[in-house]
């Protein structure tokens, strides 16, 4: 009820996004096309170690108008207008503050613990800690949503890939529902080398990580330390 209302549908993550606030987001712009929107994705494209599939899902023609930067985003903003914000509930970490400060009906998807600070006055609040991320959460939420037909098979890649970096390729923090949400975009089509495939890197990365690694020193039983000079990605270190 609440996109439907609405004027202009916003989705955002965190500040320097991941494989888990984009998926997460990119869910979202599902349902919100399927009532017939077109929503708009705000993430920074230039700091975020998503890059990858953030290009993929620009390639496709549903996202053709979709990623708007956050100047766009407060002019296009109304009382009307609903934001959604996934993977953080903390209003210093989202993409976008300045849209957040304008638009007055949020909604908030988030999995972790909830800080001191935290975005008051949410329309409607999805705040499970037990969920491994938050493309776990939306997933759950798109099995009452959506036919499976109305899912993108990158969309469904993306939701993936967030579960599989949140959970370090189904190692912690899995429980049933992780499987079950799994299972669930394999069924759509989500393919899981192409999901892979984003976490391999290029040769330069993988160069950089073994870098690192030699460089590490045991100062204490289970616990070593690495100092490099060298600049790296986020996703790397």
């Amino acid at each position: 009820h609440l996109i439907d209302d609405s004027s202009n549908v916003f989705v955002m993550g965190h500040r320097f996004s991941d494989l888990d606030s984009v998926g997460a987001a990119a869910g979202i712009c599902s349902v919100v096309r399927k009532l017939g929107k077109t929503p708009y994705f705000i993430v920074n494209r230039d700091v975020t170690s998503a890059g990858s599939l953030i290009d993929h899902l620009a390639e496709q023609p549903q996202y053709s108008e979709c990623f708007i930067t956050e100047q766009d985003a407060i002019l296009l903003a109304d009382p009307d207008s609903l934001l959604v914000v996934v993977d953080t509930s903390r209003p210093e970490l989202v993409e976008a503050p300045g849209l957040l400060q304008s638009v007055s009906r949020v909604a908030v998807i988030d999995h972790h613990r909830r800080a001191a600070r935290y975005i008051e006055n949410a329309a409607i609040s999805v705040h499970e800690t037990y969920a491994s991320s938050a493309s776990e959460l939306v997933s759950e939420l798109l099995q009452y949503i959506l036919t499976p037909q109305e899912l993108l098979k990158a969309e469904a890649e993306a939701l993936l890939a967030g579960i599989y970096l949140d959970t370090k390729g189904f190692t912690v923090k899995t429980g049933v529902r992780t499987f079950e949400a799994a299972a669930y975009l394999k069924q759509i089509g989500a393919d899981t080398v192409a999901v892979r495939r984003m976490f391999s890197g290029g040769l330069e990365g993988y160069v950089k990580k073994y870098q690192i690694i030699s460089a590490a020193q045991e100062t204490y039983p289970g616990i070593s330390i690495a100092v490099v000079n060298m600049e790296v990605e986020r996703a790397v270190a």
